[in-house]
Formats: C-alpha cells, structure tokens, sequence
C-alpha cells in the first residue's frame, strides 16, 4: 500500500479562479508525501485595474480562511504580480492578510518566495521575464529593483486575459525568455503563476548558463522549506539543489 494523502506535508494554495496551470507544476514536482489543496479568487483581467480589483476585496482572507478549516502545515499565495503590483512589501502584507485568518498556519507569497529563492542563489543582477502587458511588467521590474536586485531588463509577452496566459504553450515561453536574457544578467526570473515554465526550466538553464527561477517553482519551494520538506526534487533547476 502507499499513502497519497499529504502525509509528510500539506501545502494550500490561493489561486485564480480562471487558472489552471499552477497545481499541475506543483503535483509535477511534489515529493512522496506531499499534498496540495487549492482555493480559489477571482481575476477579472491580468491588468493593474483587474489585480486590483481582486485584491480590494476579502476574497483572500475568505480563502486562507478556508483553507484553515484543514489540517495545514503552509497557505501560499499564487500569484506574482498581484503581489508586486504596489511595490516593495505589498507581497509582506498579503502574507499578513493570510497569516490574520489562518489559526497559525504560515503564510507565503509568490513574490516573497521569489525574492528568497533569488537570494539563495546569490544573484545580483537578475532579468524579468513575464507573459504581462507593458505596465505590469514595468511594475514587477521595479519591485525586484526596491528589493534589491539590479534588474538588467523587464520584458513582457503582452498578453492581458488570464486564460490566454495560461493557454501559452512552453515552447513560447522558452523561446522568448531565451531570446531576451541579458549577457550580465546573473540569473533570469520567469514571472507568473499562469504561465508554463516548469518543465522548460533544466533547458534554459544550460542553454543559458545560469540559474532559472520562475513563480511557479519558487512558490513550491518555499512551501517545501516552510513546511520542513528536506525532501529531494530533481529535473527543476538549479534553484532546489539549495
């Protein structure tokens, strides 16, 4: 017999109601033992007007709220730029936000685990990559430069609607992310919780010569290091060998 059932931890994830990529990458690269129960928040549109608007209101609260009815041991935020939008230490008050509802199970973020995984690495000059139109993008290029990375460039796919991010296939986002790296950039950031990046992430490494992050990975990993997960995950980057 073996056990399925989140035995070694259990990971809850607030995620976009209209995404779907997520919780796939995550069960992709899930240790033995390690489950991943999901509530859900409303995204009008991936624009500033559409992050805000989903993030005024209590549907984060209500969800990790939820989720706390269940025998937790960490409650992530999945989302990257709805927690860089408003600059540095709006990702530090999302987690307050979960933390507030969640009878003391932690809490994480997108960006928070972006910004520790980059830091782990010991990357200074790092490039932004994301699926994101012209003035997200800008913004989540100046969150990791008040964070305190030199970020050599920020480059967007364009892409407004949710589901469109989440229908770009991983070749796309391989390519373009190749394409747009800096020669001085240190490691690259793949941004957005929407967007495939998991299973592109060992080519891009050696293709470039440096270390890849991307939401989706880094969110688990952080996940993992705030439940106790030594656990060994292999074939996602250089990022979990730390």
């Amino acid at each position: 017999m073996r056990d399925y059932c989140g035995w070694r931890a259990k990971i809850g994830l607030i995620y976009m109601a209209s995404s779907t990529v997520m919780e796939p990458e995550f069960y992709a690269m899930a240790p033995s033992g390690v489950s991943i129960h999901t509530a859900r928040i409303h995204l009008p549109e991936a624009s500033v007007e559409g992050l805000r608007s989903m993030m005024e209101g209590d549907q984060v609260e209500e969800a990790a709220a939820l989720l706390a009815r269940a025998p937790l041991d960490v409650i992530t935020f999945g989302g990257t730029s709805a927690t860089f939008l408003e600059g540095l230490g709006n990702d530090l008050k999302v987690i307050k936000r979960i933390e507030g509802v969640s009878d003391g199970v932690p809490g994480s973020a997108t960006s928070t685990a972006a910004v520790r995984a980059l830091r782990k690495l010991d990357a200074k000059k790092v490039c932004f990559v994301g699926p994101y139109i012209e003035e997200v993008t800008q913004r989540g290029g100046q969150f990791f430069e008040q964070s305190g990375f030199e970020v050599t460039g920020a480059h967007g796919m364009g892409v407004r609607g949710d589901r469109d991010i989440n229908a770009i296939d991983l070749e796309r986002t391989y390519e373009f992310a190749k394409a747009v790296v800096e020669p001085d950039a240190q490691a690259v950031f793949i941004s957005c919780t929407g967007l495939r990046t998991i299973g592109a992430i060992e080519a891009l490494e050696k293709d470039l010569g440096r270390p890849v992050v991307t939401a989706i990975q880094a969110t688990f990993w952080d996940a993992l290091r705030l439940a106790s997960v030594g656990a060994t995950v292999s074939g996602f980057g250089e990022l979990f060998e730390h």
